[in-house]
């Protein structure tokens, strides 16, 4: 069953509820007054809401009403957000060299608005030192609580110990952020570039003076 509305010809009722192309209520009319009323104003007779007694009609132009629509629901399919699982592997015993790396990994994410899912990878004996895994992961859930909390705590799966670290900001917010950041450093970028034009010009203007008038600029 298609989707789209009814309008001026395919719709098969005696009367409608019309509404005019401002929005105001015209009122019952029969369904031959509407088509005539949309052909004057050069618009469709386009059925709002089909379900209603009578249904609903109103006088618009249905093609521009389909453009505007499929713009907002592209719009609104580019801003919307999908929240991605990143995943950070680790050794119970890692470097503390490594554990920064990794941490900042975690920080990175976070900030982008990603949940995290953090898994401790138990080798040979290190399986028999669960607690290691735990403490470690509760060390990085500490380090990175500015940005991120635990959604799931430390749990056992085979040889791994997993926990998923959630982001404070929400996806939307992080992309909006990070546009903010870009459109500034672009602007920075933009006003640097024009503050050192200008001062070329004002290295230059002495000169070009000092040319003009036969002089030569005297040695600092």
């Amino acid at each position: 069953m298609s989707a789209e509305p009814r309008i001026n010809d395919r719709i098969r009722v005696p009367e409608v509820r019309l509404v005019g192309p401002s929005g105001e209520q015209v009122g019952i009319v029969p369904l031959a007054k509407a088509l005539e009323l949309a052909q004057e104003y050069d618009l469709d007779l386009v059925e709002v809401a089909a379900s209603a007694r009578p249904p609903v009609c109103k006088l618009m132009d249905y093609g521009k009403f389909k453009y505007e629509s499929a713009m907002k629901a592209r719009e609104a399919r580019k801003n919307q957000a999908h929240t991605v699982i990143k995943e950070m592997k680790l050794r119970p015993k890692i470097d503390p060299h490594d554990y920064d790396t990794k941490k900042g990994h975690v920080v990175r994410f976070l900030k982008q608005g990603d949940k995290v899912k953090i898994t401790i990878m138990f080798r040979g004996r290190e399986q028999s030192r669960p607690e290691l895994g735990f403490r470690l992961l509760q060390r990085l859930a500490s380090d990175v609580e500015d940005l991120g909390f635990v959604e799931s705590n430390p749990k056992q799966d085979g040889r791994n110990m997993i926990m998923v670290l959630g982001p404070h900001k929400k996806k939307t917010e992080a992309m909006a952020e990070a546009r903010e950041a870009q459109a500034a450093r672009k602007a920075g970028r933009q006003g640097s570039a024009a503050d050192a034009e200008s001062e070329g010009e004002d290295v230059e203007a002495p000169a070009a003076a000092a040319e003009a008038s036969g002089e030569t600029p005297s040695e600092a």
